[in-house]
């Protein structure tokens, strides 16, 4: 039988599943960070806006294995879910402002929180389809979730005209179409005329958002999955894991390196169209997706990778990642060829450390934890550290590094991921202890 005849016929959906999927947190996380104080909102509101999605990832987490996935067909929840979710999101891009340019508090939270607990389910769900539709999941899974990859690139690719100064493109009457080309890329919003049109990131997310629901209508029928035997203590069982030591230790730089990952998200945006750095506003989230681009690269190589480096290297490595990248950020921000290539050491962040967490779980950890073990390390991910991070930087961090001149000291900002970077790679080094060296047979991701 040929590779292409034991393939899945389902194969194709699922990764534009999964491409719609993460296309649709890709188009509005990056600028959610510099939208929410520019419309008004204080330190609070952006908080409690900001923590719908991790507190959605613990509730999801439980949520999707223990109810939805037991009494809902799959691909019915996920049109159910993206329905409500993409008009939820939607109706963010169509709140009105007031004669200052604030945004109603209540309203906000309210859209938002709904998007969030109805979309955060859906990634589970979305692995719970490609899983029981596929006929090798070793051979296939990579393919079907590398869409999710590909989705959170385009993403950011409709911003670059999106948000393109359209009253200067015009007054410049450029000739022909070289030169209109050039004067769009150089024309980004700018001040207000940038807060109002970040609004498309969350038209752009809920138009995927319904396309998605449409879609899911298209896609396999997957019936509910029948409770296991002891599955209603998931979440005992899950923190019962940490009694093993090596367990506890990858957690612990989990949650310290998952706290590095999301201060990435929080501050990048900003940083790269502020004047240390000077990159037009409408092409910041396509700088950021070369980082996406890189982690498809990396992931090819990640399995030998491990063969060669052992578990722990190839760790420390991908925290390395982290350090490195927020030292470009902190001590050479005016080289912006250099704030583009820098990017590129994402793929290294994401797959030599998160990635690898997933593969030494499947691999290392004996089969009755090993479930439990990659929920628990999916609440720190999604959860736990992402509360961290945006709790630190709301509540302490912006206004310890904000100047007088209300601009940002950026190289002591982006010393603290570097200094917590360090500490993780030296809690690796001396106490994470695997039981082998790298893994043993096939690895698969």
């Amino acid at each position: 039988m040929t590779a292409a005849a034991s393939r899945s016929p389902h194969t194709t959906k699922l990764f534009i599943m999964m491409v719609l999927e993460f296309f649709i947190w890709g188009a509005w996380l990056p600028k959610i960070f510099g939208y929410l104080p520019a419309v008004g909102f204080s330190g609070n509101e952006q908080l409690a806006i900001l923590l719908a999605f991790p507190v959605s990832a613990i509730l999801g987490m439980f949520f999707s294995n223990q109810f939805a996935d037991r009494h809902f067909a799959a691909e019915k929840f996920m049109a159910f879910s993206h329905l409500v979710s993409g008009l939820a999101i939607l109706g963010l891009g169509f709140l009105p402002a007031d004669a200052a340019g604030e945004v109603a508090f209540w309203p906000f939270f309210a859209l938002m929180s709904v998007h969030c607990l109805l979309y955060v389910p859906t990634m589970s769900i979305a692995n719970t389809l490609a899983f029981a539709n596929i006929r090798d999941a070793a051979k296939e899974y990579g393919i079907v979730r590398m869409g999710g990859t590909v989705g959170w690139i385009l993403a950011a690719w409709p911003f670059i005209f999106l948000l393109v100064d359209w009253d200067k493109v015009s007054a410049a009457n450029p000739q022909g179409m070289v030169a209109w080309l050039d004067v769009a890329f150089a024309s980004p919003l700018e001040g207000d005329k940038l807060v109002a049109g970040t609004r498309w990131t969350y038209i752009v997310a809920g138009v995927a958002s319904l396309l998605l629901a449409c879609f899911s209508l298209t896609l396999p029928h997957t019936p509910p999955q029948k409770a296991a035997a002891g599955e209603s203590s998931a979440l005992v069982k899950a923190f019962g894991v940490l009694k093993h030591p090596v367990i506890l230790v990858l957690w612990i730089v989990t949650m310290i390196d998952s706290f590095v990952h999301n201060t990435y998200f929080f501050h990048t945006d900003n940083f790269l169209k502020s004047a240390s750095v000077g990159i037009p506003a409408n092409w910041t989230q396509a700088v950021m997706s070369v980082g996406q681009i890189a982690e498809i690269l990396t992931m090819l190589v990640l399995g030998l990778t491990l063969k060669k480096l052992g578990w722990k290297t190839t760790m420390i490595i991908g925290v390395a990642g982290h350090a490195l990248r927020f030292l470009v950020y902190a001590f050479v921000p005016q080289h912006q060829w250099l704030m583009v290539g820098v990017q590129l050491i994402h793929g290294i962040c994401y797959a030599f450390y998160f990635a690898t967490i997933y593969i030494y779980v499947e691999k290392s950890c004996p089969t009755d934890i090993r479930t439990s073990a990659q929920g628990l390390f999916n609440l720190m991910i999604f959860g736990l550290g992402d509360i961290l991070a945006k709790f630190y930087w709301i509540y302490f961090g912006n206004a310890k590094y904000t100047l007088a001149d209300g601009s940002m000291d950026w190289k002591n900002l982006f010393l603290v991921p570097t200094a917590l970077a360090v500490l993780a790679m030296l809690i690796l080094l001396f106490f994470f202890r695997p039981p082998t060296r790298a893994p043993e047979g096939e690895v698969t991701h």
